[in-house]
């Protein structure tokens, strides 16, 4: 399909699978510009009701407790994410010899001429923080900018909105790259790649053939992690534009055409004049918040990124400065008898568990929930010697149990075997019981909460008013 326009969207049929942010803003989007638009959800319930009639009142058609049948005449299938590849719908919609795309993909289609250029973000891990540094760093410069994409606002608001932009900090998961052959960053990154979403994509193979989407077409730079070897094999088998540079970031000392680190100074080999023998310093690595290593990591990616865009060296520092991470990213919640409390619970996968321990050491860890199929032994071979002791919750802790007890037997755990309401206070105290004067106690689940919370915010808030009560009762 490549880069391809569309003219017009006026009378065309299309079907916008699925009732969430992303499908009512596609399907606003596009009713907006004439089209005949059809939203079909298999849910039923209250919410759902509510949300079709207000889409009805504004001549949409909505079809509740069916996301199977292809409604007659459809010229196009726009998707939310989340909907898997094999769903019923897309097979009759193959059948019909109907496309299927991504609401990311509408919105590069509706972009006007004057269009900000994107400078795009993907990764297993480390996503959300990039580009969020990556829109601190841009307005640190004087740029017009937003973090869209997977992301706060839904992307087809922004690009349909009418507000002028220099540029767009985008943040895109492997469902949404996907569904969108068509978008051309000006410039993008893959942060790393690790098994994740494998019951979506079928495979490992797949999901990193649609993570290294994100390169295709790139015009200046494609930046690739050097310490993750797949990342850089997605740029060498990308399609890029004549001209656009592979620039590495690493922890270590940069070579020529990469950023690093070099005695605790973030530095640029890559746009900077005779990069055989110069460097830019950029930042101090106390500028980073937290300066643990896999955020030092986000930040030198977001500042590749904003270099390739043509930022100033003094933006990069500003911007980093002045970013503040999301709740419950490695956040320090407080101090309790010497011992440091550390909430990193959208640590969710084994990936970005092993990078939060690693900023850590000695470290009572506070981990479980549901494994999502991911295993544990090389995360806790990984990790052992920093370990002084692990609390185990939730539903999936057996397996944590069973890889410490072939890597870390030394290791003392102690396996709740509870899922009410007190369970995170009685696995904090636990910890604080287990913890040593200068430890950190961190809970880096390393597995989704759904098996007892919500989401991981409110894994997280339990997580901080537990050590809240804690703090009180040592007062």
């Amino acid at each position: 399909m490549g880069s391809r326009q569309v003219t017009s969207w006026h009378g065309k049929n299309i079907t916008v699978a699925g009732l969430g942010v992303s499908g009512i803003s596609a399907a606003r989007a596009l009713a907006g510009l004439g089209a005949s638009v059809t939203v079909v959800d298999g849910g039923d319930s209250e919410g759902h009701r509510a949300r079709a009639a207000e889409l009805e009142a504004a001549g949409i058609s909505v079809r509740l407790a069916d996301a199977t049948t292809l409604p007659e005449g459809t010229d196009l299938v726009v998707t939310s994410p989340g909907w898997k590849p094999d769903s019923p719908l897309f097979a009759a919609a193959a059948e019909a010899g109907v496309e299927v795309v991504g609401d990311v993909e509408v919105a590069w289609l509706l972009r006007g001429p004057d269009a900000a250029p994107w400078l795009a973000i993907t990764g297993t891990n480390g996503k959300t923080t990039t580009t969020q540094m990556l829109a601190s760093i841009l307005r640190a410069a004087g740029l017009k900018t937003a973090a869209v994409g997977n992301i706060g606002t839904p992307i087809i608001d922004v690009v349909t909105g009418g507000e002028a932009y220099d540029v767009l900090a985008v943040e895109l998961s492997s469902y949404q790259l996907h569904w969108a052959p068509s978008v051309r960053a000006h410039s993008a990154v893959v942060l790393n790649l690790a098994p994740d979403h494998l019951d979506w994509h079928g495979s490992m193979e797949a999901y990193a053939a649609d993570k290294g989407r994100i390169y295709e077409g790139n015009t200046v730079a494609c930046v690739y992690n050097v310490a993750d070897r797949a990342t850089e094999d997605l740029v060498v088998e990308a399609d890029v534009e004549e001209g656009c540079r592979a620039i590495g970031f690493t922890l270590g000392a940069p070579g020529p055409s990469m950023l690093g680190v070099v005695d605790g100074i973030l530095v640029d080999r890559a746009f900077v004049e005779n990069r055989q023998k110069n460097a830019q310093e950029l930042a101090q690595v106390e500028d980073v918040n937290p300066p643990a290593p896999h955020n030092i990591a986000n930040a030198l990616a977001a500042a590749a990124l904003a270099r390739a865009f043509g930022v100033e060296p003094r933006a990069v520092r500003d911007g980093l400065r002045d970013f503040r991470p999301d709740a419950h990213r490695v956040a320090h919640v407080d101090e309790v008898g010497g011992v440091t409390y550390v909430d990193d619970s959208k640590a969710t996968n084994t990936h970005a568990a092993e990078a939060s321990l690693a900023a850590f050491e000695p470290v009572v860890w506070i981990a479980g929930g549901l494994a999502k199929g991911a295993t544990f032994d090389e995360l806790v071979r990984k990790s052992a010697e920093r370990l002084r002791a692990v609390v185990l919750m939730g539903a999936d802790r057996a397996l944590i149990a069973d890889a410490l007890a072939r890597h870390a037997p030394q290791v003392p755990v102690v396996d709740l075997d509870r899922t009410d309401t007190g369970a995170m206070l009685a696995a904090v105290r636990e910890a604080a019981r287990l913890a040593e004067r200068g430890d950190t106690v961190l809970l880096a689940p390393a597995c989704a909460s759904m098996d007892m919370f919500a989401n991981y915010n409110e894994r997280g808030d339990a997580f901080a008013d537990a050590v809240r009560e804690l703090a009180a009762e040592s007062a």
